[in-house]
């Protein structure tokens, strides 16, 4: 019986130990998020009101301007950037695409990077997913580079923010923070 209770004792201390070492992470300063093409895609399929398919997703880190001088300063013109903060930003495409006027962007899944300059930004597809910041970024990975106007907004966003906007067209990937908006224009190829 001594025995049984010493196995039994030794075991709660064991595993009590076991639990106090594991840790939970640290809530991150900037979350991830998703957008989707049609808007609120998931939502809409499980309602049955996915009038759409599903042509386009981003994800992405949404780091905070918190006072700060957004570009220029924290981002710098004509520097490679991850969009966003964390982990480099994925797109994902369901359907070949023409992004701008004439660049076709085969259907898939692809890093977005940007290099923005105060007028204009050149925003790259990249074949090289998983990848945290723009450390390793390798333009010979590229898959496509289309320049964007950039745009001042009438009011500054607090929060890093990544939209899909339905236009005549086609839709354009909307890119926000601070008093800057970028639109990444789409219109879906027939197969």
């Amino acid at each position: 019986m001594k025995q049984v209770k010493f196995l039994f004792s030794l075991l709660l201390f064991c595993a009590s130990a076991s639990l106090a070492q594991l840790k939970l992470p640290a809530v991150d300063k900037s979350p991830m998020d998703m957008a989707y093409y049609p808007v609120n895609y998931p939502v809409l399929k499980i309602q049955n009101k996915a009038n759409e398919p599903l042509m386009a997703r981003v994800i992405y880190s949404r780091p905070l301007k918190n006072g700060r001088s957004v570009f220029g300063e924290l981002v710098e013109y004509g520097q490679i950037w991850r969009l966003g903060a964390n982990e480099a930003t994925e797109i994902e495409i369901y359907k070949d695409v023409k992004c701008g006027t004439e660049t076709r962007l085969k259907k898939g899944r692809y890093t977005m990077y940007a290099i923005p300059y105060q007028d204009k930004w050149t925003i790259i597809f990249n074949k090289e997913t998983d990848i945290w910041g723009a450390f390793q970024y390798d333009p010979k990975k590229d898959a496509l580079r289309v320049d964007v106007p950039a745009q001042k907004l009438p009011e500054s966003a607090e929060a890093f923010t990544m939209q899909f906007e339905k236009d005549s067209t086609g839709l354009n990937l909307a890119i926000m923070w601070d008093n800057v908006k970028a639109l990444v224009p789409f219109s879906f190829q027939s197969n």
